[in-house]
Order: C-alpha cells, then structure tokens, then sequence
C-alpha cells in the first residue's frame, strides 16, 4: 500500500465563508437574548445570505450560521408578533373595561 506524498497539496473545492455569516448568527442570537425587533433583519439578511450562497456555486464553510442566524431571527420574529398581540389584547381588554 502506498501512500501520497505529503509535498502533494490537496486539489478539492475551496472553501469559502460569507461575509455576512458572523454578524447574521450574532444578531440571531441578541434577537433572542437582548431584543426581538432584532430578529426580523437577522431573519431578512439570512434570507439574502442564503440565496447568495446558493447563487455562487461555491462551497461556503459557514452556510450552518447562517442558517441558525436566519432560525433565530425567524423564531424571535414570532415571539415579538405574539407579544404585540398580547399587549393588543391587553390595551383593548382596559379600554373596554374602563
């Protein structure tokens, strides 16, 4: 059994990140963590990251973060349009028993 030469270099696809990728899982997370008006642009820039990458052709090694930034913003996203319509339901609940 021979083995390659360890000189050779490795000829597969390269690997590339999106630029994006760091700042669209960071603001996932703050959505969920700090603020949930956060999350519709992490949702949205996801969204954008996502349609690039597959656009590109390339392989992009941080495609997972972005994919859990977009989930974040989605998720956060939800629970803010539930609050509001808890805080909806509360201010029209006290106008309409005072």
């Amino acid at each position: 059994m021979s083995y390659p030469p360890y000189d050779q270099p490795y000829y597969g696809p390269q690997v590339h990140n999106h630029p994006n990728g760091t700042t669209i899982l960071v603001l996932g997370i703050l959505s969920l963590v700090v603020c949930l008006f956060i999350g519709p642009f992490a949702w949205s820039m996801g969204n954008t990251a996502l349609r690039e990458i597959d656009e590109s052709g390339y392989v992009f090694a941080n495609r997972g973060q972005v994919q859990a930034g977009r989930v974040c913003g989605m998720v956060a996203t939800a629970l803010m349009a539930l609050t509001l319509l808890f805080v909806a339901f509360g201010v029209t609940v006290a106008i309409v028993t005072s």
